[in-house]
């Protein structure tokens, strides 16, 4: 018994709920009208954002999304969709210094196929083809995140 005592707590995460936070989606071509062939340039932003709940172990993780989609070749834009995904985790057994990686990395991991699901679905019934997203690497984008924080810092400390 002594020696499960000693040993450390496995890590767990519970998804306890997701949903839909905020979500726009702007058909700006039927607006304006269709003005001959049109070719899609779609771009995609990223943010992800994680708060610890009042209970404890819980944290809410929000991927935000904006997809812009222009016609290619000039400067007409087709549609905007900006979403806010999120997911409720019950998080356990995580070291305190491996939190913040797990958080933003494995947390939207989880709600990523969903969220593509709502994209796709909101794109087809916006009236454009079903726009199927990518699979995101979120440890890259963490790694990117970190970068540019530390690329910051000298220029702030110089100030």
């Amino acid at each position: 018994m002594a020696e499960e005592a000693q040993q450390p707590a496995q890590p767990g995460m519970k998804i306890l709920a997701q949903y839909i936070r905020d979500m726009s989606f702007e058909n700006i071509l039927s607006q304006k009208g269709a003005s001959g062939e049109v070719a899609p340039d779609v771009q995609i932003q990223v943010n992800i954002d994680a708060k610890k709940r009042t209970v404890e172990n819980q944290f809410e993780i929000v991927i935000k999304l904006k997809v812009s989609s222009v016609n290619k070749g000039t400067t007409e834009n087709l549609f905007l969709l900006e979403i806010e995904y999120a997911g409720l985790f019950l998080v356990t057994g995580v070291p305190d210094e491996q939190l913040h990686p797990f958080l933003l990395i494995e947390c939207p991991r989880m709600l990523f196929p969903f969220l593509r699901r709502i994209v796709s679905d909101v794109t087809r019934d916006g009236g454009f083809p079903p726009l199927n997203l990518e699979t995101i690497d979120f440890l890259q984008l963490y790694r990117q995140e970190l970068e540019r924080r530390q690329a910051e810092q000298p220029a702030e400390s110089i100030n």
